[in-house]
C-alpha cells in the first residue's frame, strides 16, 4: 500500500484538502498533531475513524511533499558570521 491509498481529495469533502480517505480527518490535522508531539495513540483515541495505517500514509505524504518542494538553500552572504 502507498500513502495514495489512505489519502484523498475531493472537491466535494473540505473544500478539496487532503484528507483521510473515508473520513473528514484533514492531513494538516493529523501533521499537527504530530508537529506538537503528540503520539499515534493519541490521534487513533481523538480520531476512532482513523488506523496507524492511515497516520502513517500521513507522515509518508508529508515526507514526499517535502523532498518534492522544499527550496534550494539560499546561500550564506560571506559577511554573514556564523557561530
Amino acid at each position: 500500500m502507498t500513502y495514495q491509498d489512505h489519502i484523498t481529495r475531493d472537491a466535494a469533502i473540505c473544500g478539496g484538502q487532503p484528507v483521510i480517505r473515508g473520513t473528514r480527518v484533514l492531513v494538516r490535522t493529523v501533521l499537527g498533531y504530530l508537529a506538537h508531539g503528540e503520539s499515534s495513540e493519541a490521534i487513533l483515541r481523538d480520531f476512532p475513524s482513523v488506523t496507524e495505517a492511515d497516520v502513517r500514509a500521513v507522515i509518508a505524504l508529508a515526507a514526499a511533499s517535502a523532498s518534492e518542494d522544499l527550496p534550494a538553500p539560499s546561500p550564506v552572504p560571506p559577511e554573514t558570521k556564523v557561530a
